[in-house]
């Protein structure tokens, strides 16, 4: 049965906004990583590469307030420190000293990482006939997705 946030189980919320918030740990994690990655990349590729991992980072600084704000919507606290996002990602932090091909290497991986996060998300969401929730997580998750295919593509 398809429910509203205001229609589902308390046990159903939580498991959704725990899943939503490793998501939006992700999300933070990979939006950082796309930003220091954006301010150290050099070489031939620098011009692409620089905006590349800006349009990333600010798609990223975006859907993170978008999971989270859907947490809130579905009553749940929505974590926001970053020692706890840190401790919970999948995903790795990195000083920013690789190759432009470390980088992306690095990035798309982060990509791909989060993409399945937001797909295990979906089916949560799905379980609980939260289809809002697994609407947005779902599109995130094709955002992340063709990211990584942008990557990817700078590799050959």
């Amino acid at each position: 049965m398809t429910q509203t946030a205001q229609q589902l189980t308390v046990s159903a919320k939580e498991a959704i906004c725990e899943a939503l918030n490793q998501s939006v740990a992700e999300t933070a994690v990979t939006t950082m990583l796309a930003q220091n990655f954006h301010w150290n990349v050099k070489g031939m590729a620098f011009g692409p590469l620089h905006a590349l991992f800006q349009q990333i980072y600010e798609d990223h600084f975006t859907a993170q307030d978008d999971l989270a704000e859907r947490v809130k919507a579905l009553g749940g606290h929505a974590e926001g420190q970053l020692a706890v996002m840190l401790k919970r990602s999948k995903i790795a932090e990195h000083d920013g000293h690789a190759t432009a091909e470390q980088m992306i290497e690095t990035l798309a991986n982060a990509q791909e990482t989060l993409a399945a996060t937001l797909a295990g998300t979906a089916v949560i969401a799905e379980e609980n006939g939260d289809l809002l929730t697994q609407d947005l997580v779902i599109a995130r998750g094709q955002a992340h997705e063709k990211f990584a295919w942008l990557l990817r593509a700078h590799l050959g």
